[in-house]
């Protein structure tokens, strides 16, 4: 991993992640030792995602130091709030056995979706707790999750420490340029949740557009997804069980889409779009209730 980004607070940070969402083999700790062994130095997890505790023991097992490591994790919107703050984190270090969190950020700017009024109030609530998490050491910088240009506006407005990153859905076919180009107008990297395209329907692995430029360039589709999203500008942070999907997903810095395909991609219609919206559609869901 030799190719990065740079952060606003001057962090570097590697161009490509490692997801740890619904991993499922041996307490998911054998695909992050694998990960882990594949070159990834910066894991992507929650507390919703029950994965903390397996990133945590693998990272002990494979006895990397900590510092070369970086370790992303979020609240649930039932741990927002000045007081939920304070005990999710501290749940979140002993879950993965760690003093800090790198990046730590909030999972969706709404708890019960378009009928929920309270929702600035509660997020701006939320962020300063967090903003007191990097002034006691706990965490090192602030992000956000699936936080939309004008969620994103609300914490601009309020916040103390910009943040650092905006976690996203983006993929071809769903790619919300408006959001991506609000974010870097505002020095916050857009990364991609769900980078390779994996939708309920029509996900792009037989997208007729994709595959055709998976044979222009002799790669995979999910080589293509990765590395469209990369001249983006963005961050993806694709999930993988096996060490070869893990390996052909690092190996997408060796060519370059051109500026027509880029362009083709870009105006794909919307196809893999897992449905979720974080105004409309959130998942109903319990963070890690036995502290997995």
């Amino acid at each position: 991993m030799n190719e990065f980004y740079t952060l606003n607070d001057g962090f570097q940070i590697p161009k490509i992640g490692f997801g740890t969402y619904n991993e499922a083999f041996e307490d998911n700790k054998t695909a992050i030792l694998t990960a882990i062994e594949c070159g990834y130095r910066f894991f992507d997890t929650a507390s919703l995602y029950e994965t903390e505790r397996p990133l945590g023991n693998a990272l002990k097992e494979s006895g990397i130091d900590r510092k070369d490591v970086i370790i992303e994790t979020k609240l649930w919107i039932d741990e927002m709030g000045a007081d939920g703050v304070f005990d999710a984190c501290e749940k979140s270090l002993n879950r993965l056995q760690t003093d800090y969190i790198d990046i730590y950020m909030i999972h969706w700017p709404r708890q019960t979706g378009a009928d929920d009024e309270d929702w600035k109030t509660m997020d701006i609530e939320t962020y300063k707790a967090m903003e007191k998490l990097v002034d006691q050491g706990k965490v090192k910088r602030l992000g956000l999750s699936n936080f939309l240009p004008h969620h994103l506006k609300n914490i601009m407005e309020n916040c103390r420490i910009r943040p650092v990153v905006d976690q996203l859905e983006l993929h071809p076919g769903y790619s919300q340029e408006f959001a991506v180009d609000y974010c870097k107008k505002n020095d916050v990297l857009p990364m991609a949740w769900s980078p390779l395209g994996r939708g309920r329907e029509n996900a792009t692995i037989g997208n007729a557009i994709l595959v055709k430029l998976a044979e222009k360039y002799s790669r995979s589709v999910q080589q293509i997804n990765l590395r469209f999203l990369l001249q983006k500008g963005i961050l993806p942070i694709p999930k993988a069980s096996s060490k070869d999907h893990m390996e052909s997903n690092l190996g997408v810095f060796d060519f370059e889409l051109s500026e027509d395909d880029i362009m083709m991609i870009s105006a794909m219609p919307q196809t893999a779009w897992l449905g979720e919206h974080p105004d409309f559609e959130i998942p109903d869901k319990k963070s890690n209730p036995n502290n997995l």
